[in-house]
């Protein structure tokens, strides 16, 4: 794996240790840092904060429902889509930590306006994941990953943010659920934080989360069986079919929010896959936007993730919206997932 400038080794952890606290205790620990990356954390939080808050009071605000727009994935858009994208670019662009935004939601990169300074990150981001579920109160969420720029000065462009997953910084997700959570990934670790909302903070709660090495659930849309190709339905055939030797059949879990299915796939176990079919021959997830940021945060917890042929994190991007086939979790289940697909008739 190529290797990331270490965060250093962290203090020591207090009970009711923040998000803030966290980030700016390995901040002291890096020779040179200048708190651009905890600011730039900051804000993502309090922007995550502002999103959660009107997720969960969107009934009552009639914030549900569609826009009656078309996005350039070509998904309709929920009023709450359009909601987070404008909270994380306003809560961020002021702070003069990031030259470029990239957003599933708007078609060409983000450029920091002036008179906001551009800084030394990059940040791509899916501003709420799952947005099919906001109108059945279901689990949704928040997925972004940090790179530093490769222009260098002035206004980032698109070659800031076509970058392979195996250079971010940072990575992680939001999830607005029964109870929020805040979990990133650098190369200290993936850790997990629990937003209380009496104090307004988020706090530590998942210290160095480690994905197990094999699980018992697996978790696809099943209702595309018949538009795989035939190694995928040999796959999901096999990992239903009885053997108790070896664990099997496993589990179905599906909830239709990629990034509520990875949470539960990083505590549990087991595998996440959404692979190409015939309406979509190149995968349906958004490579920056959801593969990548969640790929890192799988390898970084000790699993594995895949297109089929190869580690997610290499793939060199071309396109901004470019999409891919995943495979990711428990690094023996995504192990055997790759083997069973690629075997002879």
């Amino acid at each position: 794996m190529t290797s990331i400038p270490s965060w250093g080794p962290p203090g020591p952890t207090l009970p009711g240790t923040t998000l803030e606290r966290h980030v700016l205790d390995r901040q002291r620990a890096m020779p040179g840092a200048t708190g651009d990356f905890t600011g730039l954390f900051q804000q993502i939080s309090l922007a995550a904060k502002i999103i959660g808050s009107k997720v969960h009071k969107a009934g009552l605000t009639r914030f549900l429902g569609l826009t009656g727009e078309v996005n350039v994935q070509g998904e309709q858009v929920q009023k709450l889509d359009i909601f987070a994208n404008n909270t994380i670019v306003s809560c961020v662009e002021a702070g003069g930590h990031v030259c470029v935004m990239g957003s599933e939601e708007v078609d060409e990169p983000i450029p920091v306006r002036d008179p906001f300074p551009p800084g030394k990150y990059v940040l791509q981001f899916d501003p709420l994941d799952g947005s099919g579920n906001i109108d059945v109160n279901a689990s949704i969420g928040t997925i972004f990953s940090i790179h530093r720029r490769k222009t260098p000065s002035g206004p980032g462009s698109l070659e800031d943010c076509l970058q392979p997953g195996r250079d971010i910084v940072a990575a992680g997700y939001v999830i607005y659920g029964s109870s929020n959570m805040f979990v990133y990934a650098a190369a200290g670790g993936v850790h997990g934080f629990t937003f209380d909302p009496a104090v307004g903070e988020f706090f530590l709660s998942h210290e160095n989360i480690r994905i197990p090495k094999r699980g018992r659930i697996y978790s696809i849309n099943e209702g595309n069986y018949n538009l795989w190709e035939p190694g995928m339905r040999r796959w999901v055939d096999w990992i239903k079919r009885p053997d108790a030797e070896h664990g099997r059949p496993y589990s179905h879990r599906y909830i239709g929010a990629m990034v509520a299915d990875f949470h539960r796939t990083l505590l549990k176990g087991g595998i996440f896959a959404y692979p190409p079919d015939t309406k979509h021959e190149h995968g349906k997830l958004r490579l920056l936007y959801e593969a990548s940021p969640l790929s890192f945060v799988c390898e970084m917890a000790g699993g594995a993730a895949s297109d089929g042929s190869g580690r997610v994190l290499d793939i060199e991007p071309t396109a901004l919206h470019q999409r891919t086939p995943l495979y990711i979790g428990s690094a023996d289940d995504v192990a055997d997932a790759v083997r069973v697909m690629n075997e002879a008739e």
